[in-house]
Protein backbone atom coordinates (compact mmCIF):
# COMPACT_ATOMS: atom_id res chain seq x y z
CA UNK A 1 0.00 0.00 0.00
CA UNK A 2 1.30 3.45 -0.96
CA UNK A 3 0.44 5.91 1.80
CA UNK A 4 1.04 9.65 1.59
CA UNK A 5 1.09 11.88 4.67
CA UNK A 6 0.47 15.63 4.48
CA UNK A 7 2.75 17.36 6.96
CA UNK A 8 3.04 20.90 8.28
CA UNK A 9 5.70 22.44 10.48
CA UNK A 10 4.17 24.74 13.10
CA UNK A 11 5.20 26.77 16.15
CA UNK A 12 5.91 24.74 19.25
CA UNK A 13 2.69 24.86 21.27
CA UNK A 14 4.67 26.27 24.21
CA UNK A 15 5.91 29.26 22.19
CA UNK A 16 4.62 32.76 22.88
CA UNK A 17 3.16 34.47 19.82
CA UNK A 18 4.81 37.83 19.17
CA UNK A 19 3.28 40.31 16.69
CA UNK A 20 5.38 42.89 14.86
CA UNK A 21 3.65 45.32 12.51
CA UNK A 22 0.63 43.06 12.20
CA UNK A 23 2.66 39.94 11.38
CA UNK A 24 3.75 36.99 13.52
CA UNK A 25 7.46 37.12 14.30
CA UNK A 26 9.45 33.90 13.82
CA UNK A 27 12.62 35.18 15.49
CA UNK A 28 14.00 32.57 17.88
CA UNK A 29 10.92 30.38 17.56
CA UNK A 30 11.08 26.60 18.02
CA UNK A 31 9.22 24.68 15.28
CA UNK A 32 7.71 21.19 15.53
CA UNK A 33 5.51 18.82 13.54
CA UNK A 34 1.91 19.98 13.74
CA UNK A 35 0.55 17.77 16.59
CA UNK A 36 -2.43 16.52 14.55
CA UNK A 37 -0.03 15.50 11.78
CA UNK A 38 1.81 13.29 14.27
CA UNK A 39 -1.35 11.16 14.47
CA UNK A 40 -1.31 10.99 10.65
CA UNK A 41 2.33 9.83 10.56
CA UNK A 42 1.73 7.24 13.27
CA UNK A 43 -1.35 5.81 11.54
CA UNK A 44 0.48 5.59 8.22
CA UNK A 45 3.43 3.77 9.78
CA UNK A 46 1.11 1.37 11.63
CA UNK A 47 -0.72 0.52 8.41
CA UNK A 48 2.57 0.00 6.58
CA UNK A 49 3.73 -2.34 9.33
CA UNK A 50 0.47 -4.32 9.05
CA UNK A 51 0.04 -4.60 5.29
CA UNK A 52 3.38 -3.55 3.81
CA UNK A 53 4.05 -0.78 1.33
CA UNK A 54 5.64 2.63 1.63
CA UNK A 55 4.98 5.84 3.54
CA UNK A 56 5.87 9.17 1.94
CA UNK A 57 5.67 12.43 3.86
CA UNK A 58 4.97 15.60 1.85
CA UNK A 59 5.16 19.21 3.03
CA UNK A 60 5.13 22.72 1.60
CA UNK A 61 7.60 24.95 3.40
CA UNK A 62 11.03 26.56 3.60
CA UNK A 63 14.22 24.63 4.22
CA UNK A 64 13.64 24.51 7.99
CA UNK A 65 10.58 22.29 7.28
CA UNK A 66 13.03 19.49 6.48
CA UNK A 67 13.56 19.12 10.23
CA UNK A 68 9.90 18.11 10.56
CA UNK A 69 10.28 15.66 7.67
CA UNK A 70 13.34 14.09 9.30
CA UNK A 71 11.37 13.66 12.53
CA UNK A 72 8.62 11.88 10.59
CA UNK A 73 11.25 9.69 8.92
CA UNK A 74 12.64 8.87 12.36
CA UNK A 75 9.12 7.83 13.41
CA UNK A 76 9.14 5.28 10.58
CA UNK A 77 8.17 7.00 7.33
CA UNK A 78 10.18 5.82 4.30
CA UNK A 79 10.80 8.98 2.31
CA UNK A 80 10.10 12.71 2.39
CA UNK A 81 9.18 15.39 -0.13
CA UNK A 82 9.55 19.13 0.42
CA UNK A 83 7.88 21.58 -1.96
CA UNK A 84 9.57 24.98 -1.94
CA UNK A 85 7.01 27.85 -1.92
CA UNK A 86 9.88 30.25 -2.71
CA UNK A 87 8.69 33.82 -1.98
CA UNK A 88 5.04 33.13 -2.80
CA UNK A 89 2.48 34.21 -0.20
CA UNK A 90 0.50 31.01 0.42
CA UNK A 91 -2.97 30.45 1.78
CA UNK A 92 -4.81 27.15 2.20
CA UNK A 93 -5.84 27.10 -1.46
CA UNK A 94 -2.28 27.65 -2.71
CA UNK A 95 -0.82 24.95 -0.46
CA UNK A 96 -3.53 22.47 -1.48
CA UNK A 97 -2.78 23.08 -5.16
CA UNK A 98 0.94 22.48 -4.64
CA UNK A 99 0.34 19.30 -2.66
CA UNK A 100 -2.16 17.98 -5.21
CA UNK A 101 0.30 18.68 -8.04
CA UNK A 102 2.96 16.61 -6.26
CA UNK A 103 0.56 13.78 -5.43
CA UNK A 104 -0.69 13.47 -9.00
CA UNK A 105 2.77 12.40 -10.14
CA UNK A 106 2.99 9.34 -7.88
CA UNK A 107 0.89 6.25 -7.12
CA UNK A 108 -1.12 6.24 -3.89
CA UNK A 109 -3.87 4.31 -2.17
CA UNK A 110 -4.35 6.46 0.92
CA UNK A 111 -3.61 10.06 1.91
CA UNK A 112 -3.60 11.01 5.61
CA UNK A 113 -3.40 14.52 7.03
CA UNK A 114 -3.99 16.13 10.40
CA UNK A 115 -7.52 17.27 11.23
CA UNK A 116 -6.23 20.85 11.45
CA UNK A 117 -3.09 22.86 12.01
CA UNK A 118 -2.66 24.30 15.50
CA UNK A 119 -1.44 27.64 14.16
CA UNK A 120 -4.30 28.53 11.79
CA UNK A 121 -6.98 26.08 12.95
CA UNK A 122 -8.47 26.22 9.45
CA UNK A 123 -8.72 22.49 8.72
CA UNK A 124 -8.98 23.21 4.99
CA UNK A 125 -5.83 22.04 3.22
CA UNK A 126 -6.31 18.26 3.28
CA UNK A 127 -9.93 18.38 2.17
CA UNK A 128 -9.07 20.85 -0.60
CA UNK A 129 -6.41 18.37 -1.77
CA UNK A 130 -9.01 15.59 -1.93
CA UNK A 131 -11.41 17.77 -3.91
CA UNK A 132 -8.63 18.77 -6.33
CA UNK A 133 -7.65 15.12 -6.83
CA UNK A 134 -11.29 14.07 -7.17
CA UNK A 135 -11.14 11.39 -4.47
CA UNK A 136 -13.32 10.61 -1.48
CA UNK A 137 -12.44 12.05 1.92
CA UNK A 138 -13.38 11.64 5.57
CA UNK A 139 -12.44 14.15 8.25
CA UNK A 140 -11.85 13.93 12.02
CA UNK A 141 -11.23 10.18 11.90
CA UNK A 142 -10.73 8.39 15.23
CA UNK A 143 -10.53 4.83 13.85
CA UNK A 144 -9.41 3.52 10.48
CA UNK A 145 -9.59 -0.07 9.21
CA UNK A 146 -8.47 -1.05 5.70
CA UNK A 147 -9.73 -4.26 4.08
CA UNK A 148 -8.78 -4.83 0.45
CA UNK A 149 -10.09 -1.79 -1.47
CA UNK A 150 -12.39 -0.44 1.24
CA UNK A 151 -11.82 1.62 4.35
CA UNK A 152 -14.09 1.66 7.37
CA UNK A 153 -13.78 4.92 9.29
CA UNK A 154 -15.15 6.22 12.57
CA UNK A 155 -15.54 10.00 12.66
CA UNK A 156 -15.81 12.34 15.59
CA UNK A 157 -18.98 14.37 15.03
CA UNK A 158 -19.22 16.75 18.00
CA UNK A 159 -19.63 14.26 20.80
CA UNK A 160 -21.00 11.40 18.71
CA UNK A 161 -19.51 8.87 16.29
CA UNK A 162 -20.28 8.35 12.62
CA UNK A 163 -19.23 5.11 10.90
CA UNK A 164 -18.80 4.94 7.14
CA UNK A 165 -17.37 2.63 4.49
CA UNK A 166 -15.41 4.41 1.78
CA UNK A 167 -13.62 2.97 -1.28
CA UNK A 168 -9.94 3.57 -1.93
CA UNK A 169 -8.22 5.77 -2.98
CA UNK A 170 -9.20 7.89 0.00
CA UNK A 171 -8.04 10.90 2.00
CA UNK A 172 -8.65 11.02 5.75
CA UNK A 173 -7.74 13.57 8.41
CA UNK A 174 -6.59 12.32 11.80
CA UNK A 175 -8.36 13.44 14.96
CA UNK A 176 -6.97 13.18 18.48
CA UNK A 177 -7.66 9.66 19.77
CA UNK A 178 -6.86 7.88 16.50
CA UNK A 179 -3.64 6.55 18.03
CA UNK A 180 -0.73 7.40 20.34
CA UNK A 181 2.19 8.75 18.28
CA UNK A 182 5.51 7.05 18.98
CA UNK A 183 8.67 8.91 19.95
CA UNK A 184 11.52 8.69 17.44
CA UNK A 185 14.05 6.13 18.69
CA UNK A 186 17.80 6.62 18.45
CA UNK A 187 18.09 3.93 15.73
CA UNK A 188 15.18 5.61 13.93
CA UNK A 189 16.91 8.99 14.08
CA UNK A 190 20.10 7.49 12.66
CA UNK A 191 18.22 5.73 9.86
CA UNK A 192 16.32 8.92 9.04
CA UNK A 193 19.58 10.61 8.03
CA UNK A 194 19.97 8.13 5.18
CA UNK A 195 16.37 8.06 3.96
CA UNK A 196 15.62 9.92 0.70
CA UNK A 197 14.33 13.48 0.88
CA UNK A 198 13.10 14.93 -2.42
CA UNK A 199 13.11 18.65 -3.17
CA UNK A 200 10.54 20.05 -5.62
CA UNK A 201 10.17 23.48 -7.23
CA UNK A 202 7.35 25.06 -9.24
CA UNK A 203 9.11 23.97 -12.43
CA UNK A 204 9.35 20.38 -11.18
CA UNK A 205 5.59 20.37 -10.52
CA UNK A 206 4.77 21.99 -13.84
CA UNK A 207 2.66 24.73 -12.23
CA UNK A 208 2.46 28.43 -12.97
CA UNK A 209 3.59 30.49 -9.99
CA UNK A 210 1.46 33.50 -10.93
CA UNK A 211 -1.69 31.37 -11.14
CA UNK A 212 -1.13 30.08 -7.59
CA UNK A 213 -1.32 33.46 -5.89
CA UNK A 214 -3.25 33.34 -2.59
CA UNK A 215 -7.01 33.73 -2.87
CA UNK A 216 -7.26 35.28 0.59
CA UNK A 217 -5.36 38.18 2.16
CA UNK A 218 -4.68 38.74 5.86
CA UNK A 219 -5.43 42.42 6.50
CA UNK A 220 -4.31 42.54 10.11
CA UNK A 221 -3.47 40.41 13.11
CA UNK A 222 -3.80 41.56 16.70
CA UNK A 223 -3.94 40.31 20.25
CA UNK A 224 -7.39 39.75 21.79
CA UNK A 225 -8.39 42.49 24.24
CA UNK A 226 -7.47 41.85 27.83
CA UNK A 227 -10.33 40.60 29.92
CA UNK A 228 -11.54 42.88 32.69
CA UNK A 229 -11.46 41.61 36.24
CA UNK A 230 -14.68 40.03 37.44
CA UNK A 231 -16.96 41.74 39.93
CA UNK A 232 -18.50 40.26 43.06
CA UNK A 233 -21.96 41.60 43.83
CA UNK A 234 -22.73 42.37 47.47
CA UNK A 235 -25.98 42.33 49.41
CA UNK A 236 -28.73 39.77 49.68
CA UNK A 237 -29.95 37.72 46.73
CA UNK A 238 -32.56 40.27 45.66
CA UNK A 239 -30.06 43.14 45.72
CA UNK A 240 -27.56 41.10 43.69
CA UNK A 241 -30.18 40.32 41.05
CA UNK A 242 -31.23 43.95 40.83
CA UNK A 243 -27.63 45.17 40.50
CA UNK A 244 -26.87 42.47 37.91
CA UNK A 245 -29.81 43.56 35.77
CA UNK A 246 -28.66 47.19 35.91
CA UNK A 247 -25.10 46.20 34.95
CA UNK A 248 -26.31 44.11 32.03
CA UNK A 249 -28.49 47.00 30.83
CA UNK A 250 -26.21 49.98 31.33
CA UNK A 251 -22.64 48.62 31.12
CA UNK A 252 -22.80 45.42 29.08
CA UNK A 253 -25.84 46.70 27.13
CA UNK A 254 -27.06 43.19 26.38
CA UNK A 255 -30.60 43.77 27.62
Amino acid sequence: MNILVLLKQTFDTEEKVVLQNGRISEDGVQFIINPYDEYAVEEAVKLREEVGGEVTVITVGPQRAEDAIRTALAMGADRGVRIDPEDLECDEWTIAQLLAAAIQTRPFDLVIGGNMAVDSGAGQVALRVAETLGIAHASAVTKLVIEKDTATVERDVEGDVEIAEVPLPLLVTAQQGLNEPRYPSLPGIMKAKKKPLEYLTFDDLGVNKEELAARTVVLDQFYPPQKKAGRILAGDFGQQVSELVQLLRKEAKVI
